[in-house]
C-alpha cells in the first residue's frame, strides 16, 4: 500500500501570500469579495466535497456551488444541501424565477454562512428550460430585476447575476445591454458573464459550452458602459497562460471545466495570481483523505468524494491506472477509504509523482 501522510484539513494552512498581482491588473469599481479568480458553478461537480479539495489547492479562489433550484432548497433536505465546511469564501448559486422563493432561499443561504448569492441566468439545459429559469431568463430582464431586488432586500450578502451574452438569434450587443440595464437599475453591481450566447434548441449543454463563439469584446464594452459595475469573464479559459493574458483587461476571471478536469491547474493559477507557493500534492491528498475519512464515518458514500480525485494526477505516469481503479471500485456499497489507498498502490502514481517532484527540485 502506498505510504500516505495524514493531515487534519482544519489545520492545513497555506502561507500568507505576498502583495497581489501587478499594478496593471484591471481593478473593479467595488469588490465585497475578491473576484479576480473564481471557479464556476458546475452541475454534478462543484458540490461541497469538490470545494474542499479546490480550497486546499487554492486559498483565494472564490468557489461556487452547483446550481440548486429554489424548490429543492425550500422543500428538500435543506440542511444537507446547504452544508459546507472548509470551502470559504464560497458562493451559492440558485436557479429560480419567483422573487419570493428566491428571497426565502437567500435568507437560508446567508444563515448557512455563504458569502454570496448568485442567480443563474445562463444555463441552457432542457431541464431548466422546462421551469423557465436559467438562460430563459435573459428574455425577461424586468423579471430578473424583480428577482434581484427581492433577494438584495432579504439579505446583507452580495447578490450577483451569472448570464450569457444572448440567446438564440438575439445575440447583438444591444440585446446584451438591454438585459443588463434594468438589473443594474435595480442595484446589481456584479455580473458574471459566460461570453457566448446560449442556443436553447438544438444544442446540448456541452455543445453550448463549446460551439457558440466567444465574444469577449461584449464584456469589455459593458465594463465601459457600466463603469460602477464589476464584470467577471467566464467561458473558454483553459490555461494559466490564457489567464495571464486576459487578467489585465477584466475585473475577474472564472474558470470551469479545465480546473475540474485537472485540479492542479487551479493551484498553478493561484500561484500566478497571488504568489502563493505551490502546495505539495502528497500533503493536499493526505488532507483530503482525512476529510474523506471523517465524512465516511458520518455516513457519506465514498463515491461522492472520490469522483473529484479522478483528475488529480493528470499528466503523471500512472494517472490512467489510478482513474481506472478508482472509478471501478468507488461505487461499491461497502467501499471505504481503502478504495483510495488501493488505487494509489495499484497505480504507483504517488511514487511517480514524488519522483517527478524530486527531479523538479
Amino acid at each position: 500500500m502506498a505510504r500516505m501522510l495524514h493531515y487534519r484539513p482544519s489545520t492545513f494552512n497555506h502561507e500568507s501570500p505576498p502583495e497581489p498581482m501587478s499594478e496593471h491588473q484591471t481593478m473593479a469599481p467595488s469588490l465585497a469579495l475578491d473576484r479576480r479568480l473564481s471557479v464556476a458553478p458546475m452541475m454534478g461537480c462543484t458540490d461541497r466535497h469538490c470545494r474542499v479539495l479546490l480550497r486546499l489547492l487554492s486559498p483565494h479562489a472564490l468557489l461556487y456551488s452547483e446550481m440548486i433550484a429554489t424548490g429543492a432548497l425550500l422543500h428538500g433536505d435543506t440542511e444537507r444541501i446547504l452544508a459546507h465546511g472548509i470551502d470559504e469564501p464560497a458562493a451559492f448559486q440558485l436557479g429560480g424565477s419567483n422573487p419570493e422563493d428566491l428571497a426565502a432561499c437567500a435568507r437560508l443561504i446567508e444563515q448557512a454562512g455563504y458569502r454570496e448569492v448568485n442567480l443563474n441566468c445562463g444555463c441552457p439545459s432542457d431541464r431548466v428550460q422546462v421551469g423557465g429559469i436559467g438562460a430563459c431568463l435573459m428574455a425577461e430582464p424586468d423579471l430578473v430585476a424583480e428577482c434581484y431586488r427581492a433577494m438584495a432586500e432579504a439579505v446583507n450578502l452580495p447578490v450577483t447575476i451569472k448570464c450569457r451574452i444572448g440567446i438564440d438569434d438575439r445575440d447583438d450587443y444591444g440585446f446584451f445591454t438591454g438585459f443588463l440595464t434594468p438589473i443594474h437599475q435595480a442595484g446589481c453591481r456584479v455580473f458574471i458573464v459566460h461570453a457566448r450566447k446560449a442556443v436553447l434548441q438544438g444544442l446540448s449543454p456541452r455543445e453550448n459550452r463549446e460551439i457558440p463563439p466567444l465574444v469577449y469584446d461584449y464584456v469589455r464594452r459593458a465594463m465601459a458602459d457600466f463603469p460602477d459595475t464589476t464584470f467577471v469573464l467566464n467561458g473558454g479559459i483553459k490555461t494559466a497562460e490564457e489567464v495571464r493574458c486576459l487578467q489585465p483587461g477584466f475585473h475577474g476571471l472564472m474558470l470551469g471545466r479545465a480546473p475540474y478536469a485537472n485540479p492542479w491547474l487551479l493551484a498553478e493559477i493561484e500561484q500566478q495570481c497571488f504568489g502563493t507557493p505551490m502546495p505539495d500534492p502528497e500533503l493536499i491528498l493526505a488532507a483530503y483523505r482525512d476529510y474523506m475519512t471523517e465524512q465516511i464515518a458520518s455516513g457519506t458514500a465514498v463515491k461522492y468524494m472520490a469522483k473529484h480525485l479522478l483528475g488529480y494526477f493528470t499528466g503523471h505516469r500512472g494517472a490512467r491506472a489510478f482513474r481506472r481503479y478508482l472509478s471501478s471500485h468507488m461505487f461499491a456499497a461497502d467501499a471505504g477509504i481503502e478504495v483510495l489507498d488501493d488505487a494509489l498502490a495499484e497505480s504507483g502514481v504517488l511514487d511517480h509523482c514524488r519522483a517527478a517532484m524530486a527531479v523538479a527540485r
